[in-house]
């Protein structure tokens, strides 16, 4: 099996499950089981999900939704954040078992499709144990596939030197262009899929945001907005709110008369040859229908992009180009 290497092998349009098990305010199982659902009717043949979303929420609701369907869809998890110390000496093949064991259990499956390695830093590639514990689980058939969810542009080119890893998730768009620069290019020569994560900057990216607009205590958009939970990244693409509803002002009569913003941003993202699969969240069955519509949208076009880049110059550029 190769998961994600080419955009044969899943839709290129999936499904970012963080939002079905917390950290963006109260979650109704039943609204997500029916977004996801939705999802899945409109094609959406890729999930995303984390043994931390949730603490294994996000994966029990998945398999209860799949426990109903009939259709082929890969499923990929994260771990490594449990330990939230990040400490070297749990990347050890007892541990990894462990995590993964309750992974299975939450998702009802022998085998998880692919697993990723989430964000624990660069220093990981150097550490030959853990990718012999990975090799060793792909063997044993706990997993048919791993690789890894980064934070930077260094740390996805260092992730390409591992010959194991199958997938390399990073977050790009239109705020976070930098991976399109090096990382794409080496990715399609290695033959690594790329998953493209936080696609609508949190929210951002749907015009959907204003000055005035308010986030329950338990949303990353309140909790972490200076960073203080996580990397601060994670949040708006770490973009400052102000400047980023200035940009979406600049970049709204850009958008095709037939899509939304959102759906405008998602376009803009599959463009990009290199990226396998773009998994933007949903917390609706209308956002998971609208944002499956956006693979049917033709491509948007160099003059386009090239207004686009504009704005990520003018506005947004200091702020994350060189972080990350």
């Amino acid at each position: 099996m190769q998961p994600l290497s080419r955009r044969t092998i899943v839709g290129e349009i999936g499904f970012g499950a963080w939002a079905i098990g917390g950290s963006w305010g109260s979650v109704d199982d039943d609204e997500s089981r029916s977004t996801l659902r939705e999802a899945l009717d409109a094609g959406v043949t890729f999930l995303d999900t984390a043994d931390v979303y949730g603490d294994g929420h996000s994966e029990q609701v998945i398999a209860q939704v799949l426990a109903e369907r009939a259709e082929a869809v890969t499923v990929a998890t994260k771990m490594g954040r449990r330990d939230e110390d990040l400490d070297p000496a749990n990347w050890t093949f007892e541990q990894f078992s462990d995590w993964l064991g309750r992974s299975r259990e939450n998702l009802g499956v022998d085998t998880i499709d692919l697993v990723q390695l989430h964000c624990l830093g660069r220093d990981i590639y150097q550490q030959d144990q853990v990718w012999d514990a990975l090799d060793r689980l792909v063997d044993e058939d706990a997993i048919r596939a791993y690789g890894v969810s980064v934070e930077t542009v260094d740390e996805a080119m260092a992730a390409l030197q591992r010959p194991g890893i199958r997938t390399v998730q990073v977050i790009f768009n239109i705020f976070r262009v930098k991976p399109a620069e090096e990382f794409f290019a080496a990715a399609q020569e290695a033959g690594v899929g790329v998953i493209v994560r936080v696609p609508l900057a949190s929210g951002l990216l749907t015009g959907k945001c204003d000055a005035d607009s308010q986030f329950e205590d338990d949303d990353h958009r309140n909790f972490n907005r200076d960073g203080q939970a996580f990397d601060i990244g994670e949040t708006f693409a770490g973009v400052d709110f102000g400047a980023g509803l200035a940009a979406v002002e600049r970049l709204e009569p850009l958008v095709p008369d037939d899509a939304t913003m959102a759906q405008f941003a998602l376009r803009w993202i599959l463009d990009h040859d290199a990226v396998s699969v773009v998994i933007p969240g949903a917390r609706r069955p209308s956002q998971a229908r609208d944002n499956a519509a956006a693979s049917n949208l033709d491509p948007l076009g160099e003059h386009v992009h090239a207004k686009v880049r504009e704005v990520y110059d003018d506005l947004v550029r200091d702020q994350v180009h060189d972080r990350w």
